[in-house]
């Protein structure tokens, strides 16, 4: 073998190596940083809902969600948000990454896969956009989820009102337990 051909392979073979291990580093990042919002969130929609009842957390859920998704970013340099092809907030509309991703979640989870298993992560280069490490993982219809999301029969109270004054095009309901509700959606320039 030309002695150039063998740099030029070993040289390549470090850089995926190198690649592959900057992937596996950012996607155990990526992991840890999705896990952050969604406990909290539960914990504050479940003292909400002991308080004022479900559609007292619907406001919470409006509110609270993005600025814990908010904060979060800001402390840990990533972009954090919900997304879900049924949404509820007109912010949560899933881009065409995400789009397709979500599509992909629910093929998988109609195959048998479970929804907390569904995760992606993958390094995106982007002409306009320089590269950006994107993670997404499922969320899946909690228990506490139903109050507000579930069949018309498990909806709280006053959830449907409540629903049609603050998102009166909302898509986000009709779920049962553990189905795909949405994802967790997070990305960060490199």
């Amino acid at each position: 073998m030309h002695k150039q051909t063998k740099i030029w392979l070993l040289t390549t073979a470090i850089l995926t190596a190198s690649s592959a291990f900057a992937n596996d580093a950012l996607l155990t990042q990526a992991r840890q940083v999705a896990s952050m919002v969604p406990p909290k969130l539960l914990q504050v929609l479940t003292e909400e809902i002991a308080k004022g009842g479900p559609a007292s957390a619907i406001e919470v859920c409006s509110v609270k969600a993005p600025e814990m998704a908010k904060a979060a970013s800001e402390q840990t340099g990533w972009t954090i948000k919900r997304v879900s092809l049924q949404n509820r907030n007109p912010k949560a509309v899933p881009d065409a990454w995400e789009r397709a991703v979500l599509q992909d979640f629910d093929k998988r989870a109609a195959a048998g896969e479970s929804p907390v298993t569904l995760e992606k992560g993958e390094m995106i280069i982007s002409d306009d956009k320089g590269s950006e490490y994107r993670y997404m993982r499922a969320l899946p219809v909690a228990p506490i989820c139903l109050t507000c999301h579930g069949t018309p029969d498990k909806l709280g109270a006053d959830v449907p009102n409540k629903l049609q004054a603050l998102y009166p095009n909302d898509k986000g309901t009709g779920y049962t337990l553990g189905q795909l509700r949405g994802a967790m959606t997070i990305r960060k320039a490199q």
